[in-house]
Protein backbone atom coordinates (compact mmCIF):
# COMPACT_ATOMS: atom_id res chain seq x y z
CA UNK A 1 0.00 0.00 0.00
CA UNK A 2 1.46 3.38 -0.99
CA UNK A 3 0.80 6.17 1.50
CA UNK A 4 1.61 9.79 0.80
CA UNK A 5 0.29 13.27 1.49
CA UNK A 6 0.66 16.62 -0.20
CA UNK A 7 1.63 19.51 2.09
CA UNK A 8 2.00 22.08 -0.67
CA UNK A 9 2.48 22.22 -4.41
CA UNK A 10 6.18 21.76 -3.76
CA UNK A 11 6.56 19.32 -0.86
CA UNK A 12 5.09 15.84 -0.62
CA UNK A 13 5.24 13.46 2.33
CA UNK A 14 5.50 9.68 2.33
CA UNK A 15 3.95 7.80 5.23
CA UNK A 16 4.88 4.44 6.69
CA UNK A 17 2.65 1.99 4.78
CA UNK A 18 1.13 -1.24 6.01
CA UNK A 19 3.51 -3.59 4.22
CA UNK A 20 1.96 -6.75 5.66
CA UNK A 21 -1.40 -8.05 6.77
CA UNK A 22 -2.69 -5.54 9.29
CA UNK A 23 0.72 -4.66 10.75
CA UNK A 24 0.73 -1.57 12.97
CA UNK A 25 4.40 -0.59 13.10
CA UNK A 26 7.81 -1.11 11.54
CA UNK A 27 11.40 -0.33 12.48
CA UNK A 28 13.55 1.73 10.12
CA UNK A 29 16.63 -0.43 9.58
CA UNK A 30 18.51 1.65 7.02
CA UNK A 31 18.14 4.83 5.00
CA UNK A 32 19.49 4.63 1.45
CA UNK A 33 19.11 8.38 0.87
CA UNK A 34 19.96 11.57 2.75
CA UNK A 35 18.63 15.14 2.57
CA UNK A 36 19.69 16.69 -0.73
CA UNK A 37 19.70 13.41 -2.66
CA UNK A 38 17.69 13.20 -5.88
CA UNK A 39 15.14 10.37 -6.00
CA UNK A 40 12.96 8.98 -8.78
CA UNK A 41 9.59 7.25 -8.80
CA UNK A 42 10.08 3.63 -7.68
CA UNK A 43 13.51 4.17 -6.11
CA UNK A 44 14.04 2.34 -2.81
CA UNK A 45 14.68 4.92 -0.09
CA UNK A 46 14.78 2.77 3.05
CA UNK A 47 14.55 -0.72 4.48
CA UNK A 48 12.16 -1.43 7.33
CA UNK A 49 11.58 -4.48 9.49
CA UNK A 50 8.06 -5.50 10.42
CA UNK A 51 6.92 -8.30 12.66
CA UNK A 52 7.22 -10.63 9.66
CA UNK A 53 10.13 -9.58 7.46
CA UNK A 54 12.51 -6.89 6.25
CA UNK A 55 10.97 -4.89 3.41
CA UNK A 56 12.36 -2.23 1.08
CA UNK A 57 10.15 0.84 0.58
CA UNK A 58 10.16 2.64 -2.82
CA UNK A 59 9.23 6.33 -3.09
CA UNK A 60 6.22 6.95 -5.37
CA UNK A 61 7.36 10.26 -6.91
CA UNK A 62 10.38 12.22 -8.20
CA UNK A 63 12.17 14.98 -6.37
CA UNK A 64 14.87 15.87 -3.87
CA UNK A 65 14.93 14.55 -0.32
CA UNK A 66 14.05 17.45 1.98
CA UNK A 67 13.87 15.72 5.37
CA UNK A 68 14.11 12.30 7.00
CA UNK A 69 11.67 12.36 9.89
CA UNK A 70 13.09 9.41 11.86
CA UNK A 71 16.63 8.07 12.37
CA UNK A 72 17.63 4.46 11.79
CA UNK A 73 16.59 2.14 14.60
CA UNK A 74 13.32 3.98 15.28
CA UNK A 75 10.05 2.04 15.46
CA UNK A 76 7.39 4.00 13.56
CA UNK A 77 3.63 3.51 13.58
CA UNK A 78 1.90 2.84 10.28
CA UNK A 79 0.56 6.14 8.95
CA UNK A 80 3.33 8.38 10.30
CA UNK A 81 5.29 10.50 7.82
CA UNK A 82 8.84 9.19 7.45
CA UNK A 83 10.25 11.33 4.62
CA UNK A 84 9.46 14.66 2.93
CA UNK A 85 10.31 15.21 -0.74
CA UNK A 86 10.76 18.50 -2.58
CA UNK A 87 9.06 17.69 -5.90
CA UNK A 88 9.83 21.11 -7.44
CA UNK A 89 13.42 21.92 -6.45
CA UNK A 90 14.75 25.28 -7.59
CA UNK A 91 11.30 26.82 -7.93
CA UNK A 92 11.94 29.42 -5.22
CA UNK A 93 11.53 29.52 -1.50
CA UNK A 94 8.60 27.67 -0.05
CA UNK A 95 7.71 26.77 3.53
CA UNK A 96 8.92 23.30 4.43
CA UNK A 97 6.30 20.81 5.58
CA UNK A 98 5.89 20.80 9.32
CA UNK A 99 6.62 17.60 11.16
CA UNK A 100 3.66 15.68 12.49
CA UNK A 101 2.75 16.61 16.07
CA UNK A 102 3.22 13.02 17.23
CA UNK A 103 6.83 12.98 16.03
CA UNK A 104 7.89 16.03 18.01
CA UNK A 105 9.01 16.12 21.58
CA UNK A 106 5.94 15.45 23.69
CA UNK A 107 2.70 13.55 23.54
CA UNK A 108 -0.23 15.67 24.67
CA UNK A 109 -1.73 14.87 28.03
CA UNK A 110 -4.84 12.71 27.96
CA UNK A 111 -7.99 14.72 27.26
CA UNK A 112 -10.48 12.01 28.14
CA UNK A 113 -13.27 11.00 25.78
CA UNK A 114 -14.69 14.46 25.15
CA UNK A 115 -14.18 16.85 22.26
CA UNK A 116 -10.76 18.09 21.25
CA UNK A 117 -9.55 21.17 23.14
CA UNK A 118 -10.15 24.44 21.36
CA UNK A 119 -7.60 25.16 18.63
CA UNK A 120 -6.17 21.61 18.68
CA UNK A 121 -6.76 18.71 16.34
CA UNK A 122 -6.70 14.98 17.16
CA UNK A 123 -3.63 13.03 16.00
CA UNK A 124 -2.49 9.42 16.43
CA UNK A 125 -1.82 9.90 20.15
CA UNK A 126 -3.62 12.57 22.19
CA UNK A 127 -3.93 15.99 20.52
CA UNK A 128 -1.56 18.18 18.57
CA UNK A 129 -0.15 21.50 19.69
CA UNK A 130 -2.38 24.57 19.76
CA UNK A 131 -2.70 26.46 16.50
CA UNK A 132 -1.62 29.75 18.09
CA UNK A 133 1.81 28.47 19.05
CA UNK A 134 4.24 25.74 18.18
CA UNK A 135 6.45 26.23 21.24
CA UNK A 136 6.26 24.47 24.56
CA UNK A 137 5.78 26.65 27.66
CA UNK A 138 9.29 27.36 29.00
CA UNK A 139 10.11 25.66 32.26
CA UNK A 140 10.78 27.72 35.34
CA UNK A 141 14.35 28.31 36.41
CA UNK A 142 17.45 27.37 34.51
CA UNK A 143 17.53 25.18 31.39
CA UNK A 144 16.62 21.55 32.00
CA UNK A 145 19.57 20.21 30.03
CA UNK A 146 22.26 21.60 32.41
CA UNK A 147 20.16 20.48 35.38
CA UNK A 148 19.89 16.94 34.01
CA UNK A 149 23.60 16.91 33.27
CA UNK A 150 24.34 18.07 36.81
CA UNK A 151 22.15 15.37 38.31
CA UNK A 152 23.73 12.71 36.07
CA UNK A 153 27.20 13.90 37.10
CA UNK A 154 26.25 13.76 40.75
CA UNK A 155 24.88 10.23 40.38
CA UNK A 156 28.04 9.08 38.58
CA UNK A 157 30.23 10.69 41.22
CA UNK A 158 28.26 8.94 43.96
CA UNK A 159 28.67 5.55 42.21
CA UNK A 160 32.40 6.14 41.95
CA UNK A 161 32.61 6.98 45.64
CA UNK A 162 33.46 10.64 45.18
CA UNK A 163 31.57 13.69 46.30
CA UNK A 164 30.20 15.85 43.50
CA UNK A 165 31.89 19.25 43.15
CA UNK A 166 29.97 21.97 44.93
CA UNK A 167 29.83 24.09 41.78
CA UNK A 168 28.23 21.23 39.83
CA UNK A 169 25.42 20.67 42.31
CA UNK A 170 22.95 23.57 42.26
CA UNK A 171 19.50 23.15 43.76
CA UNK A 172 17.97 20.43 41.56
CA UNK A 173 15.08 21.50 39.38
CA UNK A 174 14.54 18.02 37.94
CA UNK A 175 11.80 16.27 39.89
CA UNK A 176 12.51 13.05 41.75
CA UNK A 177 10.48 11.15 39.19
CA UNK A 178 12.99 11.64 36.40
CA UNK A 179 11.30 13.03 33.31
CA UNK A 180 8.09 14.24 34.98
CA UNK A 181 8.06 18.07 34.92
CA UNK A 182 6.24 19.69 37.84
CA UNK A 183 5.03 16.26 38.94
CA UNK A 184 3.27 15.66 35.60
CA UNK A 185 3.74 13.06 32.89
CA UNK A 186 7.37 12.36 31.84
CA UNK A 187 8.34 13.95 28.52
CA UNK A 188 9.25 11.47 25.77
CA UNK A 189 8.60 10.80 22.12
CA UNK A 190 6.26 7.91 21.18
CA UNK A 191 9.10 5.60 20.00
CA UNK A 192 10.91 6.19 23.28
CA UNK A 193 7.77 5.39 25.25
CA UNK A 194 7.42 2.14 23.30
CA UNK A 195 11.06 1.25 23.95
CA UNK A 196 10.57 1.85 27.66
CA UNK A 197 7.44 -0.32 27.65
CA UNK A 198 9.26 -3.14 25.83
CA UNK A 199 12.12 -3.02 28.35
CA UNK A 200 9.81 -2.76 31.36
CA UNK A 201 11.13 0.67 32.37
CA UNK A 202 8.95 3.20 34.23
CA UNK A 203 9.62 6.56 32.55
CA UNK A 204 8.94 8.30 35.84
CA UNK A 205 12.19 6.81 37.18
CA UNK A 206 14.35 7.82 34.21
CA UNK A 207 16.63 10.88 34.46
CA UNK A 208 16.19 12.92 31.23
CA UNK A 209 19.16 14.38 29.37
CA UNK A 210 17.38 15.66 26.27
CA UNK A 211 16.51 19.23 25.50
CA UNK A 212 13.79 20.71 27.75
CA UNK A 213 13.87 17.62 29.94
CA UNK A 214 12.83 15.16 27.21
CA UNK A 215 13.77 11.51 27.85
CA UNK A 216 15.89 10.02 25.05
CA UNK A 217 16.46 6.44 23.91
CA UNK A 218 19.90 6.57 25.54
CA UNK A 219 18.29 7.54 28.85
CA UNK A 220 16.00 4.50 28.68
CA UNK A 221 18.87 2.15 27.81
CA UNK A 222 20.90 3.60 30.69
CA UNK A 223 18.00 2.97 33.06
CA UNK A 224 17.66 -0.59 31.75
CA UNK A 225 21.33 -1.42 32.33
CA UNK A 226 21.89 -3.55 35.47
CA UNK A 227 23.18 -1.69 38.48
CA UNK A 228 26.81 -2.69 38.86
CA UNK A 229 27.11 -2.21 42.59
CA UNK A 230 25.27 -0.39 45.39
CA UNK A 231 26.49 3.07 46.31
CA UNK A 232 29.10 2.64 49.07
CA UNK A 233 28.25 3.86 52.53
CA UNK A 234 30.58 6.14 54.44
CA UNK A 235 31.74 3.27 56.61
CA UNK A 236 32.36 0.87 53.72
CA UNK A 237 35.62 0.90 51.74
CA UNK A 238 35.55 2.47 48.31
CA UNK A 239 34.72 -0.03 45.54
CA UNK A 240 37.36 -0.14 42.79
CA UNK A 241 36.23 1.27 39.41
CA UNK A 242 37.32 -1.93 37.66
CA UNK A 243 34.75 -3.93 39.61
CA UNK A 244 31.95 -1.68 38.38
CA UNK A 245 33.04 -2.08 34.76
CA UNK A 246 33.43 -5.84 35.14
CA UNK A 247 30.00 -6.24 36.69
CA UNK A 248 28.33 -4.12 34.03
CA UNK A 249 29.84 -6.28 31.29
CA UNK A 250 28.34 -9.51 32.63
CA UNK A 251 24.99 -9.02 30.87
CA UNK A 252 23.74 -7.78 27.52
CA UNK A 253 20.13 -6.72 27.09
CA UNK A 254 18.63 -6.98 23.61
CA UNK A 255 15.21 -5.43 22.95
CA UNK A 256 12.78 -7.98 21.54
CA UNK A 257 11.15 -6.52 18.45
CA UNK A 258 10.45 -7.10 14.78
CA UNK A 259 10.68 -10.65 13.50
CA UNK A 260 12.07 -12.05 16.75
CA UNK A 261 9.16 -10.59 18.75
CA UNK A 262 6.63 -12.02 16.29
CA UNK A 263 8.31 -15.44 16.47
CA UNK A 264 8.17 -15.44 20.26
CA UNK A 265 4.49 -14.49 20.33
CA UNK A 266 3.58 -17.03 17.64
CA UNK A 267 5.43 -19.90 19.31
CA UNK A 268 3.92 -19.19 22.73
CA UNK A 269 0.47 -18.95 21.18
CA UNK A 270 0.92 -22.19 19.27
CA UNK A 271 2.45 -24.14 22.14
CA UNK A 272 -0.37 -23.23 24.54
CA UNK A 273 -3.25 -23.39 22.06
CA UNK A 274 -2.74 -26.47 19.90
CA UNK A 275 -2.32 -29.84 21.67
CA UNK A 276 0.96 -31.05 20.20
CA UNK A 277 1.81 -34.69 19.55
CA UNK A 278 5.18 -35.72 18.11
CA UNK A 279 6.03 -39.09 16.58
CA UNK A 280 9.43 -40.33 15.43
CA UNK A 281 10.79 -42.80 12.90
CA UNK A 282 14.37 -43.70 11.97
CA UNK A 283 14.81 -44.64 8.33
CA UNK A 284 17.49 -45.89 5.93
CA UNK A 285 17.81 -43.19 3.24
CA UNK A 286 20.72 -44.71 1.33
CA UNK A 287 18.66 -45.09 -1.85
CA UNK A 288 17.43 -41.49 -1.55
CA UNK A 289 21.02 -40.26 -1.37
CA UNK A 290 21.84 -42.27 -4.51
CA UNK A 291 18.82 -40.71 -6.24
CA UNK A 292 20.03 -37.23 -5.29
CA UNK A 293 23.43 -37.98 -6.85
CA UNK A 294 21.75 -39.21 -10.05
CA UNK A 295 19.44 -36.18 -10.30
CA UNK A 296 22.41 -33.84 -10.05
CA UNK A 297 23.65 -35.33 -13.31
CA UNK A 298 20.23 -35.27 -14.99
CA UNK A 299 20.00 -32.67 -17.75
CA UNK A 300 16.36 -31.99 -16.85
CA UNK A 301 17.52 -30.77 -13.43
CA UNK A 302 20.30 -28.56 -14.79
CA UNK A 303 20.40 -25.12 -13.19
CA UNK A 304 18.37 -26.06 -10.10
CA UNK A 305 19.46 -27.05 -6.62
CA UNK A 306 19.18 -30.78 -5.94
CA UNK A 307 19.60 -32.02 -2.36
CA UNK A 308 17.94 -34.45 0.06
CA UNK A 309 15.46 -31.75 1.16
CA UNK A 310 13.99 -31.76 -2.35
CA UNK A 311 13.18 -35.48 -2.16
CA UNK A 312 11.89 -35.13 1.42
CA UNK A 313 9.59 -32.29 0.34
CA UNK A 314 8.24 -34.36 -2.55
CA UNK A 315 7.76 -37.35 -0.23
CA UNK A 316 5.73 -35.22 2.20
CA UNK A 317 3.58 -33.89 -0.64
CA UNK A 318 2.86 -37.45 -1.78
CA UNK A 319 2.05 -38.50 1.79
CA UNK A 320 -0.41 -35.60 2.06
CA UNK A 321 -2.01 -36.63 -1.23
CA UNK A 322 -2.52 -40.12 0.18
CA UNK A 323 -3.80 -38.73 3.50
CA UNK A 324 -5.50 -35.40 2.64
CA UNK A 325 -7.20 -35.04 6.02
CA UNK A 326 -3.84 -34.02 7.54
CA UNK A 327 -3.81 -30.82 5.48
CA UNK A 328 -6.29 -28.81 7.54
CA UNK A 329 -6.71 -25.95 10.00
CA UNK A 330 -8.71 -25.41 13.18
CA UNK A 331 -11.24 -22.57 13.09
CA UNK A 332 -11.75 -21.69 16.75
CA UNK A 333 -14.32 -18.96 16.12
CA UNK A 334 -16.67 -21.22 14.14
CA UNK A 335 -15.64 -24.49 15.79
CA UNK A 336 -14.87 -26.04 12.43
CA UNK A 337 -12.11 -28.08 10.84
CA UNK A 338 -11.12 -26.48 7.54
CA UNK A 339 -9.71 -29.06 5.12
CA UNK A 340 -7.51 -27.51 2.45
CA UNK A 341 -7.30 -28.86 -1.07
CA UNK A 342 -3.98 -27.16 -1.76
CA UNK A 343 -0.58 -27.34 -0.08
CA UNK A 344 1.46 -24.24 0.65
CA UNK A 345 4.64 -25.95 1.80
CA UNK A 346 6.58 -23.97 4.41
CA UNK A 347 10.35 -24.30 4.71
CA UNK A 348 11.88 -23.03 7.96
CA UNK A 349 14.91 -20.84 7.24
CA UNK A 350 17.39 -19.45 9.76
CA UNK A 351 18.34 -15.84 8.96
CA UNK A 352 20.28 -13.13 10.81
CA UNK A 353 16.95 -11.65 11.90
CA UNK A 354 15.65 -14.93 13.26
CA UNK A 355 13.76 -17.97 12.04
CA UNK A 356 11.26 -17.33 9.25
CA UNK A 357 8.99 -19.75 7.39
CA UNK A 358 8.26 -18.73 3.80
CA UNK A 359 6.16 -21.18 1.84
CA UNK A 360 5.92 -22.50 -1.70
CA UNK A 361 2.44 -21.70 -2.98
CA UNK A 362 0.53 -24.63 -4.49
CA UNK A 363 3.48 -26.95 -4.03
CA UNK A 364 1.23 -29.95 -4.66
CA UNK A 365 0.91 -28.98 -8.35
CA UNK A 366 4.63 -28.67 -9.05
CA UNK A 367 6.80 -31.16 -10.87
CA UNK A 368 10.12 -32.17 -9.34
CA UNK A 369 12.14 -29.61 -11.42
CA UNK A 370 9.59 -26.89 -10.57
CA UNK A 371 9.73 -27.79 -6.88
CA UNK A 372 13.55 -27.69 -6.98
CA UNK A 373 13.51 -24.25 -8.59
CA UNK A 374 11.00 -22.94 -6.04
CA UNK A 375 13.07 -24.30 -3.13
CA UNK A 376 16.22 -22.69 -4.47
CA UNK A 377 14.54 -19.32 -4.91
CA UNK A 378 12.98 -19.51 -1.46
CA UNK A 379 16.30 -20.25 0.27
CA UNK A 380 18.23 -17.57 -1.64
CA UNK A 381 15.62 -14.91 -0.94
CA UNK A 382 15.53 -15.79 2.77
CA UNK A 383 19.33 -15.66 3.12
CA UNK A 384 19.39 -12.26 1.41
CA UNK A 385 16.78 -10.98 3.86
CA UNK A 386 14.34 -10.19 1.03
CA UNK A 387 11.47 -12.49 1.97
CA UNK A 388 8.18 -10.59 1.73
CA UNK A 389 5.33 -10.89 4.24
CA UNK A 390 3.14 -12.39 1.49
CA UNK A 391 5.65 -15.21 1.03
CA UNK A 392 5.19 -16.19 4.67
CA UNK A 393 1.40 -16.04 4.74
CA UNK A 394 -1.01 -18.89 4.14
CA UNK A 395 1.19 -21.90 4.91
CA UNK A 396 -0.49 -25.27 5.51
CA UNK A 397 2.34 -27.63 6.53
CA UNK A 398 6.05 -27.05 7.19
CA UNK A 399 9.41 -28.79 6.98
CA UNK A 400 12.25 -27.80 9.32
CA UNK A 401 15.67 -29.24 8.55
CA UNK A 402 17.53 -29.37 11.86
CA UNK A 403 19.95 -31.87 10.37
CA UNK A 404 22.00 -29.07 8.80
CA UNK A 405 23.16 -28.24 12.33
CA UNK A 406 24.21 -31.84 13.03
CA UNK A 407 21.15 -32.49 15.19
CA UNK A 408 19.55 -35.94 15.08
CA UNK A 409 15.96 -34.77 15.55
CA UNK A 410 13.68 -32.53 17.62
CA UNK A 411 10.10 -31.83 18.64
CA UNK A 412 9.10 -28.88 16.45
CA UNK A 413 6.33 -26.45 17.40
CA UNK A 414 3.55 -25.94 14.87
CA UNK A 415 3.28 -22.69 12.98
CA UNK A 416 0.00 -21.03 13.99
CA UNK A 417 -2.83 -22.07 11.69
CA UNK A 418 -1.05 -25.20 10.42
CA UNK A 419 -1.77 -28.82 11.19
CA UNK A 420 1.65 -30.47 10.97
CA UNK A 421 5.39 -29.85 10.84
CA UNK A 422 8.07 -32.36 9.83
CA UNK A 423 11.55 -32.15 11.37
CA UNK A 424 14.40 -33.78 9.45
CA UNK A 425 17.50 -34.86 11.35
CA UNK A 426 21.09 -35.22 10.23
CA UNK A 427 21.81 -37.94 7.66
CA UNK A 428 24.67 -40.05 9.02
CA UNK A 429 26.48 -43.25 8.12
CA UNK A 430 25.40 -45.80 10.72
CA UNK A 431 25.41 -49.60 11.16
CA UNK A 432 22.09 -50.92 9.87
CA UNK A 433 20.62 -54.36 9.29
CA UNK A 434 20.20 -54.58 5.52
CA UNK A 435 19.16 -57.84 3.84
CA UNK A 436 19.99 -59.78 6.99
CA UNK A 437 23.46 -58.30 7.45
CA UNK A 438 24.81 -55.36 9.41
CA UNK A 439 26.11 -52.82 6.92
CA UNK A 440 26.98 -49.10 6.96
CA UNK A 441 23.94 -47.22 5.64
CA UNK A 442 22.83 -43.58 5.38
CA UNK A 443 20.28 -43.14 8.18
CA UNK A 444 18.18 -40.24 9.47
CA UNK A 445 15.41 -39.65 12.01
CA UNK A 446 12.15 -37.90 11.16
CA UNK A 447 9.84 -36.25 13.70
CA UNK A 448 6.27 -35.23 12.86
CA UNK A 449 4.44 -32.87 15.20
CA UNK A 450 0.73 -32.42 14.62
CA UNK A 451 -2.34 -30.74 16.13
CA UNK A 452 -4.23 -33.49 17.95
CA UNK A 453 -7.51 -31.62 17.51
CA UNK A 454 -7.20 -32.20 13.77
CA UNK A 455 -4.95 -35.22 13.45
CA UNK A 456 -5.35 -38.34 15.56
CA UNK A 457 -2.59 -40.84 16.18
CA UNK A 458 -3.60 -43.10 13.31
CA UNK A 459 -3.60 -40.35 10.70
CA UNK A 460 -0.35 -38.86 11.96
CA UNK A 461 1.31 -42.27 11.95
CA UNK A 462 0.18 -42.97 8.38
CA UNK A 463 1.63 -39.69 7.11
CA UNK A 464 4.97 -40.24 8.86
CA UNK A 465 5.15 -43.87 7.73
CA UNK A 466 4.46 -42.87 4.11
CA UNK A 467 7.24 -40.28 4.14
CA UNK A 468 9.66 -42.83 5.61
CA UNK A 469 8.65 -45.50 3.08
CA UNK A 470 9.28 -43.16 0.15
CA UNK A 471 12.69 -42.11 1.46
CA UNK A 472 13.63 -45.77 1.91
CA UNK A 473 12.33 -46.73 -1.54
CA UNK A 474 12.24 -43.54 -3.70
CA UNK A 475 10.70 -45.46 -6.62
CA UNK A 476 7.43 -45.16 -4.70
CA UNK A 477 7.40 -41.54 -5.87
CA UNK A 478 6.46 -42.91 -9.28
CA UNK A 479 3.85 -45.41 -8.15
CA UNK A 480 2.25 -43.29 -5.39
CA UNK A 481 2.38 -39.81 -6.90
Amino acid sequence: MTTMTETSARFREFKMPDVGEGLTEAEILKWFVQPGDTVTDGQVVCEVETAKAAVELPIPFDGVVHELRFPEGTTVDVGQVIIAIDVAPGSGDAPAPAAEPTQEPVEAASQGDGDAPKGRTPVLVGYGVAESSTKRRPRKGASAAPEAAAVAAAVQAELNGHAAPAAAAPAPAVPAQGGAPDGGRPLAKPPVRKLAKDLGIDLATVVPTGKDGVITREDVHAAAAPVAAPAPSQAAPEAPAAAVASASARETRIPVKGVRKAIAQAMVGSAFTAPHVTEFVTVDVTRTMKLVAELKEDKDMAGVRVNPLLIIAKALLVAIKRNPEVNAAWDEANQEIVQKHYVNLGIAAATPRGLIVPNIKDAHDKTLPQLAAALGELVTTARDGKTSPAAMAGGTVTITNVGVFGVDTGTPILNPGESAILAVGAIKLQPWVHKGKVKPRQVTTLALSFDHRLVDGELGSKVLADVAAILEQPKRLITWA
